[in-house]
């Protein structure tokens, strides 16, 4: 980590509010993006930013810098929006940034979907699993967290995150053979 990052994280820990306000202003819109995938509202999702935020500022004498700050800010970011969403009860916002890449057909650990699915389609798909694979798929689809992290995250063991990854694979697969039109297919990145 740069000195100057952990010169103004030392400010920070003082409570030094030019110092927060820097690397507030230096992540948030970062942060933004990161909780924006999770809540439906661009309102809410600042208010998990501005929580997340206090969270980190309030918690900064926990950070020693075996990780990234903006590591450990965005799982900070992550939480407070899963936690919002429990909370609330909401579906998790519409996947913006899916991209599809093709691949063999023949692997079946792969992640397929019909050449013939849409990005709307996998959205829809998505918003109708049940949250605890809809939480694990977003990590590891979007986030690219691995199953280690995402048991971190979620507070389950690491098998159970294998296994809900598994279960909302075959659910979504399920979901999106509908449209299974074409002969080529694509992975979801």
């Amino acid at each position: 980590m740069k000195v100057v990052q952990l010169d103004l994280i030392e400010l920070c820990k003082q409570n030094n509010r030019k110092a927060q306000l820097k690397l507030y202003n230096q992540y948030c819109d970062g942060m933004y993006s990161i909780a924006k995938r999770f809540v439906n509202h661009t309102a809410e999702a600042e208010d998990v930013v501005q929580e997340s935020f206090i969270k980190a500022f309030s918690k900064l004498h926990q950070f020693k810098g075996d990780v990234t700050f903006g590591a450990w800010l965005k799982r900070i970011v992550i939480n407070k929006s899963i936690d919002y969403l429990k909370l609330k009860k909401q579906r998790l916002v519409e996947l913006e940034d899916v991209h599809l890449k093709v691949i063999d057909t023949n692997d079946n650990n792969n992640w397929l979907v019909d050449d013939a699915t849409t990005i709307d389609n996998i959205k829809e798909a998505i918003s109708q699993l049940p949250d605890k694979y809809k939480y694990v798929l977003m990590l590891f689809l979007i986030e690219g967290y691995d199953h280690e992290e995402i048991s971190q995250v979620l507070n389950i063991t690491q098998v159970a995150s294998r296994t809900q990854l598994s279960r909302g694979k075959l659910k979504l697969q399920e979901l999106l053979k509908h449209n299974n039109y074409g002969e080529r297919y694509y992975r979801l990145i």
